[in-house]
């Protein structure tokens, strides 16, 4: 006769609790993730939704997260002096104020990007994004190769602006606006722009439409959403913008042959690197320039070429 009762072999053994995927610590579950099929887009339709709201999300928070900063200050001015909106453009601290706001901006795109990244932390925030070393890749050759590229975009960049001109852009005008400014934007361009930009972009979009599109599909893509977000501070000048959609273009090429998102970071960090440290020097070079000293002509090339470069 069967019966459901448990046998004397069964009972003698506590039952088997049923773990489920949440219960699995983080360091157990990073041993099968891929950073090109990364479990939050494991439908592929609903990782791409993931995405496009993390996009929006970052382009919200450019927006408007910076008024936390600007707003106050603009009460505070039409308060005490009356001073109308269309004065404020001129306003230097209101001009470093709007710079400065951008880093809360992508403290909040980081949140956003590791929600979305690690499921509320079910999943380890750097291996799950690619922030990692590409396989069979020693650290040194990519880290070489990902300066020598850098070095060459930023040549080539050169050229071109050099090549087709162009008119002062709104971000010219920024940095121009004051010291404090130009000093805000090197920061910014350095610390936490690449960073932020590379995990949105190549981070979070990249691995969800490559998914749906192909990778040529993502690479275009991400390329033109890339530089479709900064037309708005480079509109007058199109040569930067063929430049940006360049540089965009060869990061998400350099993402999708390694596999991986840290040389993609470790070139635009050397990019906007040397563009940043260029620009707290340029007012020396400049100063030098007006004094009425004769300079070698190699230097005066060298530093003409670098005013060009960046």
């Amino acid at each position: 006769m069967i019966t459901n009762e448990p046998t004397p072999l069964q009972s003698s053994f506590p039952d088997t609790p049923q773990i489920s995927e949440q219960q699995v610590p983080a360091q157990t579950l990073s041993r099968e993730i891929d950073p090109n099929n990364p479990p939050w887009a494991a439908e592929s339709v609903r990782g791409l939704v993931k995405a496009i709201i993390t996009w929006v999300g970052s382009v919200l928070c450019l927006l408007f997260v910076p008024l936390v900063l600007v707003v106050p200050y603009f009460v505070y001015r039409y308060l005490t002096s009356h001073m109308r909106p269309d004065q404020m453009a001129s306003d230097k601290t209101f001009l470093f104020l709007s710079i400065l706001g951008v880093i809360p901006a992508h403290l909040v795109t980081l949140l956003i990007v590791w929600v979305v990244v690690t499921q509320w932390g079910r999943y380890p925030f750097w291996k799950t994004v690619g922030m990692t070393w590409p396989p069979h890749w020693s650290p040194s050759r990519t880290v070489g190769l990902c300066i020598g590229l850098s070095i060459v975009l930023l040549a080539f960049g050169g050229v071109i602006t050099n090549w087709f001109g162009g008119q002062k852009t709104q971000l010219d005008e920024l940095i121009e606006s004051s010291y404090q400014a130009r000093v805000a934007t090197a920061f910014l361009a350095f610390a936490t722009g690449p960073l932020i930009e590379e995990l949105v972009y190549r981070g979070v979009i990249y691995p969800a439409l490559a998914r749906i599109a192909g990778v040529a599909g993502a690479v275009v893509i991400v390329s033109v959403m890339f530089a479709g977000v900064h037309v708005w501070q480079y509109h007058n000048n199109l040569a930067v913008i063929g430049v940006i959609f360049i540089l965009s273009i060869t990061l998400t090429v350099v993402r999708a042959v390694t596999g991986r998102l840290l040389p993609s970071f470790l070139i635009h960090l050397v990019f906007n690197g040397l563009q940043s440290l260029y620009l707290l020097l340029q007012p020396l070079f400049e100063k030098s320039q007006q004094t009425p000293t004769k300079v070698a002509p190699a230097i005066d090339a060298l530093v003409s070429s670098l005013r060009h470069l960046m």
